[in-house]
């Protein structure tokens, strides 16, 4: 099977409209069935994507500079975190708040002008994923693929969950300098320390002597001026000693508690933002109801009297319909009369 065929194949269907997807997948399908009956059978199983997933893939291939604004954004939220700057990061957070929003608006713009609007909650779906692109270098990367089928979520902790999330996954790009990873490389300043590497038996028991000597030359030190030698057995336990004497926190814990309180407070911000907002809307949409409930109640009414006219018409038509046709079976007889006194008359006059 052709790898770079199906790409192609894949590209044109997740750029497309969405209503179209499942018959211009069949048509591609056909058309590499002529072919390629493997290649026919992987266009066939390509999935169709979520309306909030293609709205995002329609944003990636429409409107690329909105993205490339939040990919640059992630990445200043991602080295701020790395680097356990608490005020960069509730900075950086009012900002994504802002960007979000004009990202939304523009995912709105496009599906409209793709023939599909996106409703209230899809577009909380775009927001969410787009949120995820900011939060986690590997939903950047699978969101810029265009091939999207569902929704990202990030949770400011875990990686995000990347399972049956695009299309065609082999074709994600490794990590590049437009997006470097989260964590600073090993080495590098500000770096995390490596774990120490599995120590083998061999250099075990190579150190082993080293570690006794040394524990040596330590017991075989002489006293300090005016100190008690140590007894042996009645040696402080440490763990005593530590009890008595608590080690102050270290500094890189420090800044690592002052950066999660950072996220944490740009985390409640936000979450207070969006429950204002929700609650506005709800505000908003209990009024909606309430005027649509007292319209419909109107119009039962309405509707109850035009039914009551109706039932009344329709009997008044029933009755002059009788009436109708005794008339006109009346005028019959009438005119039947009137022609037998005619008949007479004329009877009459030729005598």
């Amino acid at each position: 099977m052709d790898d770079e065929a199906l790409a192609d194949v894949a590209g044109k269907l997740y750029a497309g409209a969405l209503d179209d997807f499942v018959a211009a997948r069949a048509a591609a399908a056909k058309e590499a069935a002529r072919q390629d009956k493997d290649l026919a059978e992987a266009v066939r199983s390509l999935p169709k994507p979520s309306v909030a997933a293609w709205a995002v893939n329609m944003l990636v291939r429409h409107r690329p500079d909105v993205l490339a604004g939040l990919g640059a954004l992630g990445f200043r939220m991602r080295t701020a975190q790395d680097s356990l700057d608490a005020g960069a990061l509730r900075e950086l957070g009012r900002e994504r708040r802002g960007m979000l929003a004009d990202a939304v608006d523009a995912a709105r713009s496009v599906a409209r002008e793709q023939g599909r609007p996106l409703s209230e909650a899809m577009a909380a779906d775009v927001e969410e994923t787009l949120r995820a692109l900011t939060a986690d270098e590997g939903a950047a990367r699978a969101v810029e693929s265009g091939r999207l089928l569902k929704i990202l979520s990030a949770d400011g902790v875990n990686e995000v969950d990347l399972d049956g999330a695009v299309a065609l996954p082999w074709l994600l790009p490794a990590a590049s300098p437009k997006h470097p990873p989260s964590r600073l490389a090993s080495g590098a300043p500000g770096a995390p320390e490596a774990a120490p590497a599995p120590v083998s038996k061999a250099t075990a028991a190579k150190a082993a002597p080293a570690k006794k000597g040394a524990t040596a030359e330590r017991t075989s030190q002489p006293t300090p001026l005016g100190a008690e030698p140590a007894k042996p057995g009645h040696a402080k336990p440490r763990l005593e000693a530590v009890r008595q004497t608590p080690l102050p926190a270290s500094p890189p814990a420090l800044e690592r508690a002052r950066a999660a309180l950072g996220e944490a407070q740009a985390a409640e911000e936000e979450a207070a933002r969006r429950a204002a907002e929700l609650q506005e809307r709800e505000e908003q949409t209990r009024g909606h109801v309430a005027g649509l409930q007292q319209d419909t109640a109107e119009l039962r009414n309405r509707l109850k009297a035009t039914e009551a006219d109706l039932e009344r018409y329709r009997r008044q038509l029933a009755a002059t319909s009788a009436e109708a046709k005794q008339a006109a079976r009346a005028a019959d007889k009438a005119r039947r009369a009137a022609v037998l006194a005619q008949e007479r008359v004329l009877r009459l006059d030729n005598r």
